[in-house]
């Protein structure tokens, strides 16, 4: 990638990300980034896509503002789709890992249960509700960091599970009715 296409990529991304907050989630949401109804608070409509496009502005200027990638130009596309498709490998992993470990470590927990445990009553309780959330997001965090350095590292490991603690603390803690991916869809 050349110096003058990433800082289009990174600028055209944060131009995005622009629009997307000032236009596209004011007109396209009934509630603001936090709700407060009958004293009971809750995440409001424009709270999840306000992140997401607040993490794709901070991308994108940090991709316009970094160094050109290193590297050859020849076999740029061949490197690019490799690099995707290990990625794309990572977070289907990380999904899996999310939505199976939860209801596989109930199962593990009824193989010496008196009383059998049923994950779909569970997925709202701690610390049933955490398994898969922490295990999966840990695996897609550190794996993609592992993949984008070239290596496995503490480091990254810290910083998954750094990352998967501070979702739980934004996104879990504060809403008690609130219930983290994937345990809403069962």
């Amino acid at each position: 990638m050349t110096r003058q296409s990433q800082i289009a990529l990174g600028l055209g991304c944060a131009a995005f990300a622009v629009l997307t907050l000032a236009v596209w989630i004011p007109l396209d949401t009934d509630t603001g980034l936090i709700e407060t109804v009958r004293r009971r608070t809750a995440i409001g409509d424009a709270f999840a896509p306000t992140l997401a496009a607040g993490f794709i502005l901070i991308g994108g200027l940090l991709t316009a503002l970094s160094r050109a990638v290193p590297g050859g130009t020849e076999d740029a596309p061949r490197r690019a789709l490799r690099f995707g498709a290990i990625m794309l490998a990572i977070l289907i992993g990380g999904f899996f890992i999310a939505l199976y470990a939860g209801p596989i470590a109930v199962a593990l927990y009824n193989l010496g249960a008196a009383e059998p445990l049923e994950y779909r009553l569970l997925r709202g309780s701690f610390p049933w509700k955490y398994i898969g959330f922490v295990l999966g997001g840990i695996f897609a965090i550190t794996g993609s960091i592992a993949l984008a350095e070239g290596r496995l590292t503490r480091r990254a490991v810290l910083i998954g599970i750094g990352g998967v603690l501070g979702m739980i603390v934004l996104f879990d803690i504060p809403f008690d009715d609130l219930l983290l991916p994937p345990n809403g869809d069962y």
